[in-house]
């Protein structure tokens, strides 16, 4: 059984910028919570009982630590005993040597999952423990079969057994993926994983700095000839690294995602609402009675946080809505996140847009395709179409943007 998780978080999430610019990317929000926060809370409820994390960056730090802290607090959130440890500062060079330092730091000699913290997933971790365990594998990836673009994934062909035979990175062209088994960064290591970097091939990549699990260290194991395996996972699995991907996640969970797993009370017909006071208990009262009486429309699946307030004629379609956020009268949120304490005023359009915390969107603005991050400032009647604006930015009355990005 595995009761150990390594999650490493490092680099700055330049795919997902403008969100990721002063927040961890583990850290930035979706379904309402911190993203790393739904894979520590399913690990935990098949076993997993200590995670580390293998942290390198002031905002990743930052942000995880002051959050997370030692973990004590999941306890009383969702009944579950955790321990929440952190690597030592210390500079790493891939994700690879993240876990590493973290596993030598704090001695850990038994079989450990390693967990990507942009990641999105469903995966029976024990059932793939005892794959792992019957198959004597010094690494076991979990696989995930992708009809699609192969361009940013590792790639891995498979013999019978499941052994895998090549694996390539990112493959520039379709007829260079072996097959269409796509890495997950989802990886059990074996209790021995520490000893492979002190012989001569772990040395030497150490050495050169070569310490990416998907670019360097696999493809160095299976040509070492050690026990290298892949388990293909039916559950679901999102790469969280860019908002179009955020933002296809988002759609996927509000539509299979059980109330009890959102946190939240269904309303009404797919319209989920989070909140166990007694203020939210009344603002989701009135949300469903003028959902009922035709004075807000509401077409689901919609997940509607803590402590929101929606105006008169207002329209939300398949969005999320964060806890504190203010929906002005006759806006329309459409396939859209708007995360905590966003101000949004009256005849304001929202389409497939990530609209970031403590944001101001002005009376009559338009937001279509773009990405507004924290702090940000968007006057009245802007109108954004496709553009990225950084934190704390200012968006003036009236301006017109498109394909821009206010940095």
């Amino acid at each position: 059984m595995v009761k150990i998780a390594v999650i490493p978080v490092g680099g700055e999430a330049v795919r997902l910028r403008p969100l990721t610019v002063e927040t961890s990317k583990a850290m930035v929000r979706i379904l309402n919570r911190p993203l790393v926060e739904l894979s520590i809370l399913h690990l935990a409820q098949q076993g997993v009982e200590e995670f580390y994390f293998g942290v390198r960056g002031y905002h990743n730090y930052r942000d995880i630590y002051d959050y997370f802290r030692e973990g004590g607090w999941l306890y009383e959130r969702y009944g579950r005993k955790v321990r929440i440890r952190y690597m030592p500062r210390v500079e790493t060079r891939g994700n690879a040597e993240a876990v590493l330092a973290t596993l030598e730091y704090y001695d850990i000699a038994e079989p450990v999952l390693v967990v990507q913290g942009d990641n999105i997933f469903k995966l029976d971790i024990q059932d793939m423990y005892r794959f792992h365990s019957s198959h004597k594998a010094f690494i076991t990836i979990a696989l995930k079969e992708e009809a699609g673009n192969l361009s940013e994934f590792g790639v891995a062909a498979v013999g019978e057994d499941m052994r895998i035979l090549k694996f390539v990175e990112k493959p520039k062209r379709r007829e260079e993926a072996p097959s269409n088994l796509v890495n997950t960064g989802l990886y059990i290591l074996s209790e021995d994983f520490r000893s492979f970097f002190k012989g001569e091939v772990g040395q030497k990549l150490y050495r050169e700095g070569k310490m990416d699990f998907g670019g360097d260290v696999i493809p160095a194991c299976i040509e070492t000839g050690l026990p290298v395996y892949g388990y293909v996972t039916s559950g679901y699995w999102f790469d969280v690294g860019t908002p179009e991907r955020y933002l296809k996640a988002v759609r996927f969970l509000l539509r299979h995602l059980p109330p009890e797993e959102l946190e939240a009370e269904e309303i009404a017909p797919q319209i989920y609402a989070q909140g166990t006071s007694e203020r939210s208990k009344s603002l989701k009262a009135k949300i469903r009675e003028d959902i009922v009486n035709n004075a807000i429309r509401v077409e689901g699946p919609v997940l509607i946080g803590r402590h929101v307030q929606i105006g008169g004629g207002a329209y939300l379609r398949e969005s999320v809505v964060d806890n504190y956020v203010i929906i002005g009268e006759k806006t329309a949120v459409e396939e859209s996140v708007v995360m905590d304490r966003t101000y949004v005023g009256s005849g304001v359009s929202i389409k497939r847009s990530i609209i970031g915390r403590h944001v101001y969107i002005g009376d009559g603005a338009v937001v279509e395709d773009s990405v507004v991050a924290d702090n940000a400032y968007v006057g009245e009647g802007a109108q954004l179409k496709n553009v990225r604006v950084w934190p704390h930015k200012t968006v003036e009355r009236g301006v017109k943007l498109e394909g821009f990005s206010l940095v």
